[in-house]
C-alpha cells in the first residue's frame, strides 16, 4: 500500500466515520436496526451538491444536508412509532422513498462540483498542501460531532435516550415519552449521515444517487472493528472506537486491494467479499481472545 493510498484511506475513513457515529447511535444506543442511512448519505450530497450549484456556501449547505437527514430519520421513527411499522421494514420504505425523492433534488442520476466551493477551499487557501487538506478538514469535524454526541449524550435528554435504548419501559415509567426520544434519536442519526454525505460529495466533486448503496455494511464493520481493536466501556470511549474503527477499515481495505497473490489480486469488485471476511474476523476475534486468556 502507497503512502498515498494510506493517506486517501485515512480520509475517507475519518469523513464516513461521521456516518458510522450516526450508525452506532441508532443500532447501539437506541437498538433501533435503522437501514434509512443507505439513502440519507446520498440525500445529504445531493441537497448540499445542488446548494453549492446554486451560489449557496458550501458550509451553508452543509446545515441543509444536516436538516434533510433529521426529517428523514424523523419519518422512519414516526413510521414506527406512530404506525406500528418495524423499523426495519419503516426504513426499508423511507430508503426507496429517498432514491427517488434524491432524484428529483438533482434534477437527474447526479451532479457535478467541479469548479464550485466548497469546504476545503479556505484551508487550501491557508497553504495547506491539497493531500492533506481533506485529512485536516474531515479530522475536525469527525472529532468535533464525536465531542459533541458524547456532551448530548450527558444532558438530560441525552440521558433518556440512553435510557430508551437500555430499558423503555423503566423510562415510560418515569414519564418520558420514548415516541419522541426515539424520534429525535434517529432524526439525529441521519442528520450526520447526512453529513457525512455532504462532506463526501465536497471531496468527492459530485453527488450521485447510487453512492449510499452498501453504507450501513460500512458501518456496522466500523462499528465491530472499533470496537474489538479499541473497547467499548464508556460512551467516550465506544464514540471514539467507531470513528477509529471507521479508518481501520479504510486502511484495511486499501490494503487488501494493494495484496497480489502471484496473478491473483483483488478488484474493487470484491469490496462487498473483503468487508464480510473483515466483519466475520472481528465478530470471531473476541471469542477467541477469550479462549486464549481462558487456557
Amino acid at each position: 500500500m502507497t503512502v498515498y493510498a494510506a493517506l486517501g484511506a485515512v480520509e475517507q475513513g475519518l469523513v464516513y466515520g461521521i456516518m458510522v457515529i450516526g450508525v452506532y447511535l441508532t443500532f447501539r444506543i437506541l437498538d433501533f436496526p435503522d437501514l434509512t442511512v443507505d439513502g440519507s448519505l446520498p440525500l445529504g450530497a445531493s441537497i448540499s451538491a445542488v446548494a453549492i450549484t446554486h451560489g449557496i456556501n458550501p458550509y451553508l449547505s452543509l446545515v441543509f444536508a444536516l436538516m434533510g437527514g433529521f426529517v428523514a430519520g424523523m419519518i422512519t421513527a414516526v413510521l414506527n412509532t406512530k404506525f406500528k411499522i418495524l423499523h426495519l421494514l419503516a426504513s426499508i420504505l423511507t430508503m426507496i422513498a429517498l432514491y427517488s425523492i434524491n432524484i428529483r433534488i438533482m434534477d437527474g442520476p447526479n451532479v457535478a462540483l467541479l469548479g464550485a466551493d466548497t469546504v476545503f477551499d479556505v484551508v487550501i487557501a491557508a497553504g495547506v498542501p491539497g493531500r492533506y487538506a481533506g485529512i485536516l478538514i474531515f479530522g475536525v469535524f469527525g472529532f468535533s460531532v464525536t465531542a459533541f454526541i458524547v456532551w448530548f449524550l450527558k444532558t438530560e435528554l441525552g440521558m433518556a435516550i440512553l435510557a430508551t435504548g437500555d430499558n423503555p419501559k423503566m423510562i415510560t415509567s418515569l414519564g418520558v415519552n420514548t415516541h419522541a426520544v426515539i424520534i429525535l434519536g434517529v432524526g439525529l442519526s441521519n442528520a450526520l449521515v447526512a453529513l457525512s454525505g455532504a462532506l463526501v460529495a465536497q471531496n468527492q466533486g459530485a453527488a450521485d444517487v447510487g453512492m449510499g448503496i452498501g453504507t450501513i455494511i460500512a458501518g456496522l464493520a466500523s462499528v465491530i472493528i472499533g470496537e474489538t481493536i479499541f473497547g467499548h466501556s464508556t460512551i467516550a470511549r465506544a464514540f471514539v472506537a467507531a470513528l477509529l474503527g471507521s479508518v481501520v477499515y479504510r486502511l484495511a481495505i486499501a490494503l487488501a486491494l494493494g495484496l497480489e497473490f502471484g496473478d491473483f489480486s483483488f478488484n474493487p469488485s470484491d469490496l462487498n467479499l473483503i468487508t464480510s471476511v473483515l466483519v466475520i474476523i472481528a465478530l470471531i476475534a473476541p471469542n477467541i481472545k477469550k479462549k486464549v486468556a481462558a487456557r
